[in-house]
């Protein structure tokens, strides 16, 4: 479960919900408030153009809420255009700073 350092997310009691269910705990470094912002960004998506959208109860169930997270980060990544990037897709600018073989492949 990854998260920011903030109080809520340090305190005894979440740590062992986390560590009663299994779940490894992973937490920004300290003082790099930009660490997370791209991990931010896409569940910032996935709330507000994904989650928002639907009628209640937004997920169905545990299936639902997997392929709901997986159909989202593939759109992100694969389809929606970002300003940032010259409104190009995060896989093709993640292509093009690839490495090229002599068959101008990537590498």
């Amino acid at each position: 479960m990854h998260s920011d350092r903030g109080g809520q997310c340090c305190a005894n009691a979440y740590r062992a919900l986390l560590a009663w269910h299994g779940a490894v705990r992973s937490q920004s470094r300290q003082g790099e408030c930009y660490n997370n912002s791209q991990a931010g960004s896409l569940w910032s998506r996935l709330k507000t153009e994904v989650l928002e959208l639907r009628q209640w109860p937004v997920l169905a169930d545990l299936a639902d809420a997997q392929t709901s997270v997986a159909d989202c980060f593939d759109y992100y990544n694969h389809e929606r255009l970002h300003s940032a990037i010259d409104y190009q897709t995060r896989y093709h600018a993640h292509q093009q700073l690839l490495p090229t073989t002599a068959l101008n492949c990537p590498a």
